[in-house]
């Protein structure tokens, strides 16, 4: 099998790429290393490049890669790339808008002109939802925001409609419906998986932008973490990278056209700021009481849908080992 990976040198693509070339797979990675350019040099993920005979590289932007299509006719293209920040996105909507939902739409149309017959996927997010969690009955306990209403978390049934996205999530949601529209209107082999936090030890993790690996980081290397709003309460799941891209694989081997999945750690794997910060045992952390703009309070992803149409699927890494795998170790669950 032959796969193309967007943003291979990312969290979700290195460890696609890995993961395919331990099955024995031809890989077409593509990345320009804009990570670096949103979040600095500290954030680069030039360090997860690999070398490996059945690897081919590119790293060009997404608008120079239809020549790339139209050779290797991939079997499957899995389309990380992404600008991943809905506060970045304020700050830059054009770029936002150009990498994430113009980017995407260009890739549907080279598939649709070169590879027709080829699955695509792409890695949406939570945020499509907006701040619309935030309007479920929350409980507040004195470490975390629950939601008893919801005890499998929130599925693909929340409505998109009528709340604060954020640009970023406007972007990724344009994203999402022109996938989901190319299976629907055109006959491709689309899926749509909407993450949670993913994390890892390939996250490059940065300040307002993946808070566990930031985290892990302040931890390491002695930097004073900064927590904005809601007391640190606010709850997320995580998923760790291995796992989404092995339920992608499952998709792969055996697509639904146009089906969209909630993906994260669910009630598996899930955890509040504060209690991040007590497992770090980090002491040293500072408060800001804005919280950010269309921040969740709470968000634990509702997996029932992918797990009922590919029940072989289960996670490896359950939080204990995403810890442990932050902090230098590879432990799985």
């Amino acid at each position: 099998m032959k796969i193309l990976i967007t943003g291979s040198l990312g969290l979700v693509g290195s460890e696609a790429v890995r993961y395919y070339l331990n099955n024995a797979c031809e890989v077409i990675g593509v990345d320009n290393d804009m990570r670096k350019h949103f979040f600095g040099s500290e954030a680069s993920v030039i360090k997860n490049r690999v070398d490996h005979g059945n690897l081919r590289f590119h790293g060009v932007d997404i608008s120079k890669i239809e020549p790339i299509i139209a050779a290797e006719k991939p079997d499957a293209i899995i389309h990380t790339a992404a600008q991943p920040s809905h506060d970045y996105s304020a700050k830059e909507p054009l770029l936002d808008f150009g990498v994430n939902a113009y980017s995407t739409l260009m890739l549907l149309e080279m598939v649709r002109k070169h590879c027709p017959e080829s699955v695509f996927v792409y890695t949406s997010t939570n945020k499509v939802y907006g701040d619309m969690p935030n309007y479920l009955p929350l409980v507040e306990t004195s470490d975390r925001y629950e939601c008893e209403a919801l005890p499998n978390g929130i599925s693909e049934e929340m409505s998109i409609d009528n709340s604060m996205h954020s640009p970023f999530g406007v972007s990724k949601l344009a994203g999402d419906l022109y996938v989901q529209e190319y299976a629907r209107y055109f006959g491709l082999k689309t899926g749509v998986f909407r993450c949670g936090c993913i994390t890892g030890s390939a996250h490059a993790g940065a300040e307002l932008h993946g808070f566990l690996a930031y985290m892990a980081l302040c931890k390491k290397i002695g930097r004073v973490y900064t927590v904005y709003g809601y007391d640190g309460k606010q709850v997320r799941d995580q998923i760790h990278a291995h796992d989404v891209v092995r339920a992608i694989d499952f998709f792969i081997r055996s697509p639904k056209p146009g089906a969209v999945y909630n993906l994260g750690g669910g009630r598996h794997a899930n955890v509040s700021v504060l209690e991040a910060l007590n497992w770090f045992k980090i002491r040293d952390w500072e408060y800001v009481s804005e919280a950010r703009r269309g921040d969740h309070k709470w968000y634990i992803s509702d997996v029932s849908k992918f797990r009922n149409d590919y029940p072989e699927w289960d996670y490896k890494y359950n939080l204990w080992g995403i810890f442990d795998d932050l902090m230098g170790g590879r432990n799985t669950a």
